[in-house]
Parts: structure tokens; C-alpha cells; sequence
């Protein structure tokens, strides 16, 4: 049901990377090709890792989790950042979700992680309330910044 990305899965999971931009109202902004994905996920030194959900029964790929290591200063050690997580709305209500979640806990646990952490939109309702049953906690008093485009060049260009 859930197994670690090769290199033939990368098609796959740019084609879910636009779905979630889809529902997350920002097609346009999901620009990242295969060939980056190659590199980033298998290349020399890989970045990023992925999980993939499959259907047990037909090997159909139903969703990705795309996550990488973080650092935390304040307890000294590695976590996991998910970046994507992402179940077709089809197969939503399916486990799926939790599954990948559950793998990547367990990753966590495994290598002594202290911390897994994402961000959800403030709109998507039904992602809240999944990730609250499962006993995870929004973090308060935290907004996250982010410099794109015209406003990062000219801040690392100056």
C-alpha cells in the first residue's frame, strides 16, 4: 500500500503535484518538471524524498507524500517536513492518507526524529480536521514568510 518512490514513478507524481495545485486554487504556481524532480528525488544527492500510495489490488497509484529533513536548533536533532500530501479526491476516505502519515511517523521514530511538521491551508476544512484526529496540533503564533520571485532577487542580488 505504501512504498518508497523509484526513479518511474516521477510522471506520476508531477501529474499529482498539479492536482494538488488544483485544489489548493494555485495551478499556476506549480511549475516544477520532471527533470527537476529526477534530480531532486534521485540525482547525486538527493534533496527530497517521496512515499507513494498504492491501490493493493490494482498497483493504481492513488497519492504521494513528498517530505524532507529539517533541523531544529532548539532540540538538537533532525524532523521531517511534508511538503505535499496529496490523495485522489476519489480515493479519499480510503486510509490512504493516514497510511502515508503513519510511514512517515514511523520514519521519524526509527531515526530519532524529535519533530514532523507541515502546513495546511487556513481554508481546507476536511485536511484540519483529518490531521487533528490523528492528534497533531496547529502551532500558533507562527506565520510563515516567504520570498519569491522579484523580491527574492533583488534582496540576493543587493
Amino acid at each position: 500500500m505504501i512504498r518508497n518512490a523509484v526513479p518511474e514513478d516521477v510522471p506520476t507524481i508531477v501529474e499529482l503535484i498539479r492536482e494538488l495545485a488544483e485544489y489548493e486554487r494555485a495551478r499556476e504556481e506549480a511549475q516544477a518538471t520532471e527533470e527537476q524532480l529526477q534530480q531532486a528525488l534521485f540525482g547525486e544527492q538527493p534533496a527530497v524524498h517521496a512515499l507513494i500510495a498504492e491501490d493493493d489490488t490494482t498497483g493504481e497509484t492513488v497519492g504521494f507524500a513528498l517530505w524532507f529533513r529539517n533541523f531544529s536548533t532548539w532540540t538538537g536533532s533532525h524532523g521531517i517536513y511534508l511538503e505535499d500530501l496529496y490523495v485522489r479526491p476519489q480515493r479519499r476516505g480510503g486510509g490512504y492518507g493516514k497510511a502515508l502519515l503513519t510511514e512517515l511517523a514511523r520514519i521519524a521514530v526509527e531515526r530519532g526524529y524529535q519533530r514532523f511538521e507541515w502546513s495546511v491551508l487556513d481554508w481546507n476544512e476536511p485536511s484540519i480536521g483529518f490531521y487533528k484526529s490523528l492528534g497533531a496540533q496547529p502551532t500558533d503564533g507562527w506565520t510563515v514568510y516567504r520570498l519569491t520571485g522579484d523580491a527574492l532577487r533583488e534582496l540576493g542580488t543587493s
